[in-house]
């Protein structure tokens, strides 16, 4: 059986197209395994940070010093810090690196526990972090990114350190 040149183009275009398909990572899709959960830096890496805000207060950058102040004015700060604790609470911040979770979590959306916000040297708009619990564990959502991230209670903790745990915790 012999091909005319209408078969052969025929030939050269499906072959074409196949390699195509291959070469642009199509087989990747059936060849990858399911991605592993990853360490993953909270901040950017060499970020500066000028303020980082909870509920209650704001903690900022005052040269290479820092202040809290309360949000509202004549709100209690439920957590007092001295400037050691600060400069201790924003570099752990900046050094954190928790496991990023790749497969769908369940919490809600609307009811974080806690919310943290980063405005950050040469970025235009502030970083935000919900804490959320769910499922016996403790979920980080980084919101521009909609990264999620988890951790335990020691490390929800240490990051969040005016938020009382109590509330969340079954008793």
């Amino acid at each position: 059986m012999r091909l005319g040149r209408k078969g052969w183009n025929n030939v050269i275009i499906f072959s074409m197209l196949i390699m195509i398909f291959f070469l642009n990572g199509w087989h990747k899709q059936f060849l990858s395994a399911e991605k592993e959960p990853t360490l993953q830096a909270v901040l950017p890496a060499q970020s500066f940070v000028l303020t980082l805000s909870f509920v209650d207060q704001k903690i900022e950058r005052i040269g290479t010093s820092w202040r809290t102040t309360a949000i509202k004015k004549d709100a209690p700060v439920f957590w007092s810090a001295s400037e050691l604790q600060l400069q201790e609470l924003v570099n752990l911040w900046q050094g954190i690196q928790l496991l990023v979770v790749n497969e769908p979590v369940v919490f809600n959306p609307n009811a974080p526990l806690f919310v943290a916000t980063f405005e950050l040297a040469g970025e235009s708009l502030p970083w935000v972090y919900l804490l959320y619990k769910g499922n016996k564990q403790y979920y980080l959502l980084e919101k521009s990114t909609q990264r999620v991230f988890a951790l335990d209670i020691n490390a929800a903790k240490q990051l969040f350190p005016s938020y009382d745990f109590s509330l969340s915790e079954p008793n």
